[in-house]
């Protein structure tokens, strides 16, 4: 299976420089790791164990088909009302 994976570097301070969050959209699914790399390998586990989880559960595991992105900007305005 194969799976679309949305990489958004994270600005939290809360967090230490260099943090991403990888989401899995179909799966409904989001981790965060050090670098992309890092935040490869940690949606590559979670799903690896989610998906053996809905398995064991005998549910059904949902297959992506297409998958597009696409960005939008907001004006300024709407944040400063």
């Amino acid at each position: 299976m194969t799976y679309s994976i949305l990489y958004e570097k994270i600005t939290d301070p809360a967090f230490p420089s260099g943090y991403y969050y990888a989401t899995i959209p179909t799966l409904d699914l989001t981790t965060h790791g050090l670098g992309l790399e890092g935040a490869r390998e940690a949606a590559f586990d979670l799903a690896h164990i989610w998906i053996e989880e809905k398995r064991a559960q005998g549910e059904s595991i949902p297959i992506e088909n297409e998958s597009f992105f696409s960005r939008i900007e907001i004006d300024d305005a709407v944040f400063s009302a």
